[in-house]
């Protein structure tokens, strides 16, 4: 049997995350949390993030992302608030309860990490966050 690419292996092992995270929070006591969901959270910034910046962020349409928001903010996860820095701008930021969401998934993701085993998750990390920014040549970010 050939080996599989792996680009598809880290999906898959990028799904299997999220997934466990997800049935772990839910049986923790959290609200039922979709994986799309469950990304906003992942791209938020500690004081918040501009609507624009979290739709590219996701990959997505304002509209995609509006309604993301809509639905974290009807659990009380989420908020958007007025954006200090800019008179009109707004921002997405965590509620109390979402910040207690974000800690209780930390301590479910360290646990995850560490079925991996002593020194992997952190040898496995080290491998992949410098990865090559997308959409520049890899030739271009290596000189």
């Amino acid at each position: 049997m050939s080996r599989l690419p792996l680009a598809l292996v880290l999906l898959r092992a990028s799904r299997w995350f999220d997934a466990q995270l997800l049935t772990l929070l839910e049986a923790r006591g959290w609200p039922r949390l979709t994986p799309a969901q469950s990304l906003v959270f992942a791209h938020l910034d500690p004081g918040g993030t501009s609507p624009s910046e979290l739709a590219r962020r996701l990959g997505s349409s304002r509209q995609a992302t509006h309604e993301l928001v809509g639905g974290l903010q009807r659990l009380d996860l989420i908020d958007v608030v007025p954006d200090p820095g800019r008179a009109r701008g707004r921002l997405v930021a965590l509620t109390p309860t979402g910040r207690r969401l974000a800690r209780d998934a930390r301590e479910v993701l360290a646990d995850l990490e560490g079925l991996l085993g002593p020194g992997r998750a952190d040898a496995l990390q080290a491998l992949l966050e410098n990865l090559p920014q997308p959409g520049v040549p890899l030739r271009e970010q290596t000189a």
